[in-house]
């Protein structure tokens, strides 16, 4: 009775199996790859196509995951009825099957028993190409995005039609967009319609975009050819005349030489060497060697050597001219279409002319950012030589002193925005108290004696940088700035701007406010207005000149250590890094006006502007730049020795 049992359950798995494998064959996704076994099987890149290309344009639910199970290499054949699973590794010898169509599990089969589908590298990106169009339509806008990416990379005809299908159902605004955009794209190159190509053409004038100048610069490329006479029926972008700046005579030759219309030249040095090679009895090809001094009696020897076989022939100095006068050469456009042509310069015109407006404003952009560095840098110069005629040459060493404070305050906070919250002020309090001590120890003493002043500090300046060398070494320190301020502002493909300078230009306007606030709005700028036109005077109304010199140079101590903090945070934090701006600084004061905090304003905005339009004509040397900078403000100064804004009245007097 068990034996009959069991035969009878046996019976009953194999009818089962049977009833199983019939329905897996029968699914329409497995007669399809049954139709492409062969090329299936042989996974080869020349020939895989038509298979993927089925499995593509099936409309079958189950094509996506074919396909991507096929690309990861979970795609199985089963060798005793070359039918097709989904397979999933158990164990070394043992996989798990499911079926095609239904995703059902299967049972666990020998590794042995089965075949693994190994698309090579090829295949896979090919593989790729097809899952585009179901990713356009897929329910993740991440998979979406993805596939856009993917077309944007390496754009395909077929990619056309995919994009014109999944645009019309698509909820995002920022993917259809973007989806718009790529259909206009890939409608230029890949079209058949004439008239939409000129439609896409024509909706990018003005555009900025890379894109687009990739996608219209192929219909521009063109061809140099030579021949008889103009051909007819082909796009012809402009014809050439030898001589010219656009072709030379030889250019031209050698054109004709390779499109055969003419026989090849010998270079001088061959035909001299096979001159040399010729001679017999004192003469070469009937010409005597005291006769071989002039081009044409040369000219002559190689004809005869030439028409004798003895050396290969060469066009003459008239053939030559001749061939040039009887053929016309031109550039052909590779686009056949004169409108077409026509369209994307007219585009690419409007692109370069927008690209240009742009360009202006970003280096317009880049100048003010310059202009706000060197007014952070000048504006505690500003007060110490331009309000107390004091030369401190140590001014950059305080902008040093600021970046290390800030390096220092980050070693012992790791947190980048809270330490440049603290590093500000203390680099303030820092320079300032380096500063009141300078003016107490030395700078007091040397009022009125500006050449001992400016050694003085010159001295100060040397023995900070080495001391600064001896603290923290030779090697460049970081100052990081905070996550929020890396990365840039991004207007367009043109227009861009750093975080980090966007925070210096607001940090400069802030203390151009706060400066203007302590010199109208308190008592000690009452106090050092008073000081600075008339000390004598200030005193006798109770005011102590040498306490507001102090403090006045205190302040500006520590208005240049704050600017330190600001440019470490892009520049290195070295000893020498005050040396860097010490020149600029008292440039800005001088072109300025000595004495007026506008004037610095105004003297930092030009020599921004003139510093980056010169980079910007001399890109290739920016050492160059700043030469002739230096140059254009000593001829400035000539003109106008006090500056853009000069003092009046009795503060002028000095």
């Amino acid at each position: 009775m068990t034996r009959i049992l069991s035969a009878a359950i046996a019976v009953l798995m194999l009818c089962v199996g049977a009833a199983l494998a019939q329905q897996e064959a029968d699914s329409p996704i497995q007669a399809l790859l049954q139709d492409h076994r062969a090329l299936l099987e042989k996974s080869s890149r020349k020939t895989i196509q038509p298979a993927i290309d089925a499995l593509r344009d099936s409309g079958l639910p189950e094509a996506q995951d074919v396909l991507e199970k096929w690309q990861a290499k979970e795609l199985w054949q089963r060798k005793e009825d070359k039918l097709f699973f989904f397979g999933e590794k158990i164990d070394s010898k043992t996989y798990a099957l499911a079926d095609i169509a239904t995703g059902e599990a299967l049972g666990e089969f020998l590794k042995k028993e089965l075949k693994q589908l190994k698309p090579n590298s090829g295949v896979r990106s090919m593989i790729g190409a097809a899952l585009v169009q179901f990713q356009l339509m897929a329910d993740d806008p991440a998979k979406r995005i993805e596939a856009l990416d993917a077309i944007q990379r390496d754009p395909a005809p077929e990619h056309l039609t995919a994009l014109q299908g999944a645009i019309e159902n698509e909820p995002d605004p920022e993917i259809r967009a973007r989806k718009e955009r790529l259909i206009r794209l890939l409608t230029i190159p890949y079209s058949a319609d004439e008239p939409a190509r000129i439609a896409a053409i024509e909706s990018f004038k003005g555009d900025l975009g890379v894109d687009a100048r990739g996608a219209l610069n192929p219909l521009l490329a063109t061809t140099r050819k030579a021949a008889e006479s103009l051909p007819e029926g082909v796009n012809i972008a402009r014809a050439l005349k030898p001589g010219s700046d656009e072709l030379s005579e030889a250019e031209a030759y050698d054109l004709l030489v390779s499109s055969d219309l003419a026989p090849a030249r010998i270079s001088a040095e061959d035909k001299r060497a096979a001159l040399q090679a010729n001679i017999v009895e004192g003469r070469v090809g009937g010409v005597s060697l005291a006769q071989l001094d002039t081009e044409e009696t040369r000219e002559e020897a190689y004809r005869a050597l030439a028409a004798a076989g003895t050396v290969p022939a060469t066009a003459t100095v008239d053939e030559i001219a001749t061939a040039l006068e009887t053929h016309v050469f031109f550039d052909q456009y590779a686009e056949a279409s004169p409108a077409l042509t026509g369209a994307a310069t007219t585009t690419l015109a409007s692109i370069n002319t927008s690209v240009g407006v742009n360009q202006v404003f970003d280096l317009t952009l880049d100048a003010l950012s310059l202009a706000s560095i060197y007014f952070l840098a000048a504006i505690g110069l500003a007060i110490t030589f331009g309000v107390m005629g004091v030369i401190n040459m140590a001014h950059g060493e305080f902008i040093m002193m600021g970046a290390y404070t800030g390096y220092v305050v980050q070693q012992v906070i790791p947190d980048y925005t809270i330490s440049i919250l603290v590093a500000l002020p203390l680099a303030f309090a820092v320079t300032f108290a380096a500063g009141v001590a300078m003016e107490r120890l030395v700078i007091r003493w040397l009022y009125n004696r500006p050449l001992e002043t400016l050694l003085a500090t010159f001295g100060i300046s040397i023995a900070l940088q080495q001391l600064a060398k001896n603290i923290f070494g030779t090697q460049a320190r970081p100052l990081t700035s905070p996550a929020w301020l890396d990365g840039a502002l991004v207007l367009n493909d043109v227009v861009s701007i750093s975080y980090i300078r966007i925070a210096i230009f607001v940090l400069a306007l802030i203390f151009l406010g706060v400066f203007l606030f302590i010199m109208k709005r308190t008592r000690l700028g009452l106090e050092v207005r008073a000081v600075t036109q008339n000390p004598r005077m200030a005193g006798s109304m109770g005011i102590n000149p040498d306490r507001i010199n102090m403090l006045t140079f205190g302040l500006g101590s520590g208005i240049a250590g704050i600017a330190g903090v600001a440019i470490g945070l892009y520049a290195k934090v070295t000893s020498e890094l005050g040396s860097d701006y010490i020149v600029q600084s008292f440039m800005t004061v001088v072109v300025g006006g000595v004495g007026n905090i506008w004037g610095t304003l105004l003297g930092a905005t030009m020599i921004g502007f003139l510093q980056k339009g010169i980079e910007w004509l001399n890109p290739s040397n920016t050492l160059a730049a700043q030469t002739y900078m230096i140059i254009f403000i000593i001829i400035f100064i000539q003109f106008r020795p006090r500056g853009i804004i000069a003092l009046k009245g009795r503060a002028a007097g000095d």
